[in-house]
């Protein structure tokens, strides 16, 4: 039903706390929201603030509505901003700072204060984040080989910190140093034997089990909206939504403390989606700090796109690749400005990270790699296999996520959260346990997978055969035939990648703080190090091919393994979030593989053409779909011939639209209509017989201008004639003084006609930001076409349910 004939809602403290949960409770389900009263939002109505309506009047107003009234919020928690309205806003604030800034040097300086807020609120953005990344890093660096053993000599250093300070550990066995003790020799005094194998196992296990308690039970308690990756929620947030507490100081503790738990449990998850959410919620906290900010919802979220940049900037090392991941994958409105500031945050994240050093490389970024081979053009033929599968496991990866996540939702699944969590951290830890590459933490195996094999490597993946006689530079080692070590490995990562394609499903989406980029990329990793050895192998013992006679010559270094796992991982990320410009770049950047832009280019391409065959969404749009937020994706295209007339509302048999006349209503009606309903605005015409529209108000402004004029105006009652004209009406003497509200209505509500083609009002809805649009015919008012209207039709000419998937 439309918001023109919807009913009044008590007006209790629980109903008023929670107005306009009952369509959105996706966020409810997802962060453990209490029940909510089952009612329908009112309509998303709002309005546009032009030139035109400053010279009426209205562009004063500002200054009065900003002031503090109880239980009257610019916008109502989960409701849409109103872009073009946020933008008079600040035009009227600049202008009017501007103009003070003639009068004295003092409010000059003010002014200039207030054009370096920006660059301020960045500079604290980068700083934050880069630190609270650094010490997730540490920190989850020492929980997770906590889970296998202790450092006796400092027991808050990790495994690697512990042996760097030892002078007893050889170059065959780094990772072994006498300050490092496995629990089993802690505790026994064994390190070999099936009973120190069993006790490992065994503590493992409930360390795993231990972390993922603590961290769901204190998402559950403290932050229900420090779940999940928060990527969908932030991106519907940039586009106009409103969700109140999702970017609040206690999420931001809380997830903070609760990425490094989960991360640390050994799940199929990573921190990089978590990270994003953490900066916006730095973005949020110090925009709280600037009333330029504050006190508009547009440019606060100018403020988080930035943030985002900055979080993905601190989860890779990639500042460039955060800047672009914000303009492709997250952002809705990114001007030039948000751009430079994007860049500026993203910088000083990156170079805070770099100060803290968390890796112990000296290094910025997270997997750095040296090949000494160059690609060569017969290579691209696997490389866009690699392409392929990983556009396939996208595909896979989406619908069986979001199948459960489904069933999640509607079956008593949804209720057990924590059990859900421990279940699954159960199941992980056992299974991973006796893998050594799933044993180990996604980012270590990712590096190993991406490695080259040196002389001096130790891993199992380079027990290659060597030849005694080599006196190759140790930089120059030709391909050779694989050891025993090596077909023992792929065995093993044939089994891990199994494991980790499947589980990876199960976890994304559970309470507690779960990113993808890495589980993706792990997946991609074991994948393309399996090919990469394959065609090493061939290429070695069948140097001969026409298709290696060219390029590979017996005693060469043809092939780099660790090439291929890199591009598999760029392929199997972006058949999962569908990004291609911002992949590539974050994929360099996390390497410093500049050299092999072409074949990540290749891979990421043809992992998303295979994948949109299937789908044209993403892993973050479909959560957005799954989860009814009011999301106008600029991706989509519509296509269908309807017209603005098949949407508007009311349609045939519904109540007619709740408007106001220019003059003749009394402040009761309008508080009667203010109580009875709860639209977020009003068209107001010049009768109800004629319906000629004169312009819209919003509920806010109404409420506000009748309540302020009761205290502060005299001879205002309930009799009092409202009017909207400039005049006041002809009135007897004995009627009470009327009240003039021609200040707060706008005279240029956005319209459209009755016959405007549906695909021009998506076009309008989406690069405008509006929150509804009045239809016309001949300047006669006929109805409202809201912003859930167009998303309901959408959803409709795709043969979905639009009362299952808006706000369900």
């Amino acid at each position: 039903m439309h918001a023109a004939s919807l009913r009044s809602q008590p007006r209790s403290k629980w109903a008023e706390r929670f107005k306009g949960e009952r369509e959105l409770s996706p966020a409810w389900r997802i962060c453990y929201k209490p029940p909510l009263p089952k009612r329908i939002i009112a309509a998303e109505v709002g309005t546009s603030m032009t030139p035109s309506e400053e010279m009426n009047g209205s562009g004063n107003l500002m200054d009065f509505l900003d002031e503090p009234m109880p239980d009257v919020s610019t916008y109502e928690d989960f409701h849409t901003i109103d872009w073009l309205r946020e933008k008079s806003r600040d035009t009227d604030r600049h202008r009017k700072i501007t103009s003070k800034s003639k009068e004295s040097i003092w409010e000059f300086i003010k002014s200039l204060l207030d054009a370096w807020s920006g660059w301020v609120v960045m500079l604290l953005i980068g700083l934050l984040s880069g630190t609270l990344a650094g010490v997730i890093d540490l920190a989850v660096d020492w929980m997770t080989d906590l889970k296998e053993g202790v450092c006796l000599s400092a027991f808050w250093y990790s495994h690697e910190q512990c042996c760097w300070t030892s002078n007893e550990t050889t170059f065959d066995d780094r990772d072994k140093c006498p300050q490092w003790q496995k629990w089993s020799e802690l505790m026994t005094g064994h390190t070999q034997g099936g009973g120190a194998y069993v006790l490992n196992y065994f503590l493992y296990v409930m360390w795993a089990l231990f972390f993922s308690f603590l961290a769901v039970t204190l998402v559950r308690v403290f932050a229900p909206y420090a779940c999940g990756s928060g990527i969908p929620e932030i991106k519907t947030i940039l586009s106009g939504f409103i969700i109140r507490g999702y970017l609040g100081k206690w999420t931001l503790l809380i997830k903070t403390v609760t990425l490094v738990l989960a991360v640390s449990s050994g799940l199929s998850l990573g921190k990089e989606g978590p990270l994003v959410h953490v900066a916006c919620c730095c973005g949020n906290l110090f925009s709280s700090l600037f009333s330029k900010y504050s006190k508009n919802e547009g440019k606060r979220r100018e403020v988080l796109s930035a943030a985002a940049a900055a979080g993905v900037s601190v989860a890779f090392g990639a500042p460039i690749g955060g800047v672009l991941f914000s303009l492709e994958e997250v952002s809705y409105y990114f001007p030039l400005k948000t751009l430079w500031r994007s860049f500026f945050a993203a910088l000083v994240a990156a170079f805070t990270l770099r100060s803290i050093n968390p890796f112990g490389n000296s290094r910025l970024v997270l997997f750095y790699v040296e090949y000494h081979t160059p690609w060569y053009m017969a290579e691209l033929v696997p490389f866009i296999l690699l392409g392929v599968f990983g556009g396939l496991w996208g595909t896979l990866f989406i619908r069986g996520n979001i199948a459960w996540c489904r069933r999640r939702k509607t079956t008593r699944l949804g209720r057990y959260p924590v059990l859900e969590v421990m279940a699954v951290t159960g199941i992980t830890a056992i299974l991973a346990f006796p893998n050594p590459y799933t044993r180990r933490s996604t980012s270590e195996l990712i590096s190993e997978l991406f490695n080259d094999c040196g002389a001096l490597e130790s891993s199992q993946l380079c027990d290659y055969v060597n030849d005694p006689n080599m006196t190759r530079p140790l930089d120059d080692i030709p391909d050779r035939p694989a050891g025993p070590g090596v077909y023992t490995a792929l065995w093993q990562l044939a089994l891990a990648l199994v494991f980790k394609i499947f589980i990876t499903i199960f976890t994304f989406g559970m309470k507690i703080p779960s990113g993808l980029f890495i589980p993706s990329m792990a997946v991609g990793a074991i994948a393309g190090r399996i090919v990469g050895i394959a065609v090493e192998q061939m290429a070695y013992h069948h140097h001969d091919w026409i298709i290696f006679k060219n390029w590979c010559r017996p005693g060469a270094d043809c092939v780099t393994p660790g090439l291929y796992a890199m591009v598999g991982a760029a392929a199997c990320l972006g058949g999962v979030t569908r990004m291609t410009v911002s992949l590539v770049v974050i994929m360099f950047e996390l390497t410093g593989g500049l050299e092999y832009i072409v074949p990540l280019m290749a891979a990421a391409v043809t992992s998303k053409w295979v994948a949109d065959a299937f789908g044209k969404e993403g892993i973050y749009e479909a959560h957005i779909q799954l989860n009814g937020y009011p999301f106008l994706d600029v991706k989509d295209e519509f296509t269908h011939r309807t017209l603005a007339t098949d949407v508007m509302r009311p349609r045939r048999g519904e109540p007619p639209l709740a408007v106001l006349t220019q003059e003749g209503t009394t402040v009761e009606d309008v508080e009667a209509l203010i109580k009875d309903t709860d639209y977020n605005g009003f068209p107001v015409v010049v009768s109800r017989e004629s319906e000629r529209l004169i312009g819209f108000v919003q509920r806010r402004d109404l409420t506000l201008a009748i309540k302020s004029a009761r205290q502060k105006q005299d001879g205002v009652v309930s009799n009092s004639v409202v009017y909207f004209t400039e005049d006041a009406p002809q009135l007897p003497a004995s009627n009470p003084q009327p009240l003039k509200l021609r200040r707060i209505l706008n005279l240029s509500p956005f319209t459209v006609t009755d016959h405007t083609p549906m695909e021009t009002v998506v076009d309008i809805f989406r690069k405008l930001g509006l929150r509804q649009c009045l239809v016309t015919r001949s300047g006669r008012l006929l109805g409202i076409i809201t912003k859930k209207d167009v998303l309901r039709h959408m959803a409709q000419m795709m043969n979905q349910d639009p009362e299952s998937i808006m706000f369900n």
